[in-house]
């Protein structure tokens, strides 16, 4: 074979994955577990949709305002945030919070493929994974466009596969930009898999 043949990585698409100090995360889990129980709009909501838990995406927008401890994260996201930004070279200024919510899985819970609209990062920290929690699975963004592509391997190099799983720990906060398409399957832990998510705009 010639020696000038190469194979390049092109149109990467980048997932940020950072492990985070848990001292604060017991009390982080007491607050989203109060807000779960008091929230009765949230409650409404995750019930007219088929959640099995809670979430607070469409009751509550001021959860910075609410809790200092979820102000700090805010503020330990941002750094991360802004780094992410400047790895995938945006030319726009410095990416600002839209919004920032809770997560409470119950077992039996899914949260169904779907992407974050009108948004440039999106990303979640999570607070209390169980053991046995369900994993978050990540989507090649080319999918629909594959109209006869061939399967893939089992054991398909990361970069290859149509699907990657990753399995977070209390602590890990993943980023991606936020057209990549991606679900929880269904969690079968006893216990409560906490997390808080949030979307950032290009100010």
């Amino acid at each position: 074979m010639s020696d000038s043949i190469k194979i390049e990585s092109l149109f990467s698409t980048q997932i940020y994955s950072a492990q985070l100090p848990v001292r604060a995360n017991a009390d982080l889990a007491k607050i989203c577990l109060s807000l779960a129980a008091e929230d009765r709009a949230g409650q409404r909501w995750s019930k007219q949709h088929g959640y099995r838990g809670y979430t607070s995406y469409a009751s509550l927008d001021d959860l910075p305002q609410r809790a200092s401890m979820f102000a700090n994260l805010v503020s330990v996201i941002d750094c991360h945030v802004h780094a992410f930004a400047k790895a995938l070279d945006y030319a726009q200024t410095k990416p600002v919070l839209d919004s920032l919510w809770v997560n409470v899985m119950n077992e039996g819970a899914v949260h169904t493929g779907h992407i974050h609209p009108h948004s440039a990062i999106s990303g979640t920290y999570y607070v209390s994974v169980p053991k046995g929690a369900a994993v978050i699975r990540f989507e090649d963004p080319r999918l629909p466009l594959m109209m006869a592509a061939p399967a893939k391997h089992k054991n398909a190099k990361r970069q290859n596969a149509p699907f990657v799983f990753i399995a977070p720990k209390p602590g890990t906060l993943l980023l991606w930009e936020s057209f990549l398409r991606h679900e929880v399957p269904q969690n079968s832990a006893r216990g409560k898999r906490i997390s808080i998510s949030f979307n950032y705009v290009l100010g």
